[in-house]
């Protein structure tokens, strides 16, 4: 399948200098049965759109191999401390993300832990969808560095309200395991240390080992059950039977989509990019932002008395003013959760985010390796183009990286959105993911290719 189309950004050549070491990605399975599962229910989960699609979770256990070594995290700076108490004490806790780190290059045979990852299923009640070979679309999406999975609620009232909806079977909107429920499940078993790898291998060990063969309207158990093993690994060589997995992913989860994409190619039939976090070997402006980021998350305030007044604290903030106010309420709604005490805190502690952003090497790797990802998959990238934004990287980079892997390849920009594009603009979003989605999954005969935005 090839997607042509304009391109907000013309295709120029990229040559750049490679990493000395590019590593190996650990092997991917869950642990082995028999396995004590998380106690308790997972909340329910009602959908304020579409009547015709609802929403279930499900729990996977993550690969029990993970890359990231585990490290006690910190403990939290004292609600007592005086400000300067805390600046200073907010700096060692930097520093110490940053040395317990070490040489990012470094290969390991990783370290045995069971983790979690708690996905939301979107499934339409009637399921019908046909796409040019008779099987439907099954859509993943893997939010960024911060956000639970249901960020993407707001865009998806859009997508599945258009006329691409007819193409699409169902929707899974993946929970990395640091963050969300998946946090709160795995609260015992985090580390101080992060490796994007592991996050890409998650989701591989989703679609390899969990994933039913085929969509259908049927219940599924929130453990989803493993499948038999030869099938998982038919799937890594020869893909899905039954499905066409198109993945989006923005940010953080779009550099782990591209990873699992370049690894384990066969399981995917397309690739939609959102302001990717893959940035140039040896590029050390973005480090610089990622570093800065992780200083702003440490100094993130994590809980309220309650939802209200989380709300109210966030619409002070022009970070969170530029959202779309239905993400925000999203965000209000699923990205907090309630403690024993009465009041609200983030899912995702803020040590966690920062954590995740003095990660830099992994977005390097991914870079290196987009130019041999299969030219079968189509590749789109979503860039913002809200003036004034501070793009991925140096300046120039983006027209760079947009064309790394040039075969098969668009991009668009979103202009009403900086980099949080899924949050400031999901309506716009929708539209491009619907335009892009007819376009390739449809007969070209029967559809004209609508505007770039």
């Amino acid at each position: 399948m090839v997607f042509e189309s304009l391109n907000s950004y013309p295709e120029i050549p990229v040559q750049f200098s490679k990493l000395s070491n590019l590593r190996s990605v650990l092997p991917i399975y869950p642990p082995a049965e028999p396995l004590e599962r998380p106690n308790g229910p997972l909340p329910v989960r009602r959908l304020d759109f579409n009547a015709s699609y609802t929403v279930t979770r499900h729990l996977v256990p993550a690969c029990f191999i993970r890359t990231a070594r585990p490290v006690p995290l910190p403990s939290p700076v004292p609600l007592s401390a005086t400000k300067e108490e805390r600046k200073q004490l907010l700096e060692e806790t930097y520093d110490f993300l940053v040395r317990a780190r070490g040489d990012p290059s470094k290969e390991t045979d990783g370290y045995p832990q069971v983790t979690w990852n708690c996905i939301n299923r979107y499934i339409k009640k009637n399921n019908g969808s046909k796409t040019q070979d008779g099987r439907g679309i099954t859509l993943l999406l893997a939010h960024a560095t911060g956000f639970p999975k249901e960020i993407w609620e707001p865009m998806l009232s859009h997508l599945l309200s258009s006329e691409a909806a007819s193409l699409i079977d169902e929707v899974w909107s993946w929970e990395a395991f640091q963050h969300g429920d998946s946090c709160l499940l795995n609260a015992k078993a985090t580390s101080a240390v992060s490796d994007w790898t592991d996050n890409s291998r998650d989701i591989v060990n989703f679609l390899s080992n969990f994933l039913p063969d085929e969509s259908s309207a049927t219940a599924l158990p929130v453990n989803l059950l493993r499948i038999p093993s030869q099938e998982s690994k038919d799937r890594l060589t020869d893909g899905f039977k039954n499905r066409k997995i198109v993945v989006v992913g923005h940010s953080y989860g779009g550099a782990s989509m591209a990873l699992a994409a370049c690894a384990f190619p066969a399981l995917f039939t397309s690739l939609i990019l959102v302001d990717p976090v893959i940035t140039e070997p040896h590029e050390t402006a973005q480090k610089g932002k990622a570093l800065d980021l992780a200083k702003s998350a440490l100094n993130r305030r994590e809980e309220w008395p309650s939802r209200e007044e989380a709300l109210n604290a966030f619409l002070k903030n022009p970070f969170f003013r530029a959202w779309d106010p239905a993400v925000l309420q999203v965000y209000v709604e699923c990205g907090l959760y309630t403690t024993d005490a009465g009041t609200v805190r983030l899912k995702t502690p803020s040590v966690l985010e920062a954590s995740l952003f003095t990660e830099t090497y992994t977005s390097q790797e991914i870079f290196q390796r987009l130019p041999a990802l299969d030219d079968k998959i189509p590749l789109r990238w979503i860039i913002p183009g809200k003036p004034g934004g501070s793009p991925i990287g140096g300046p120039g980079d983006t027209a760079r990286r947009v064309w790394v892997r040039p075969r098969n390849s668009t991009n668009v920009k979103i202009f009403e959105a900086g980099h949080l594009i899924p949050h400031e603009a999901p309506k716009e979003l929708a539209e491009d993911l619907a335009s892009y989605l007819l376009r390739c999954f449809t007969p070209e005969t029967l559809l004209q290719l609508k505007p770039s935005l």
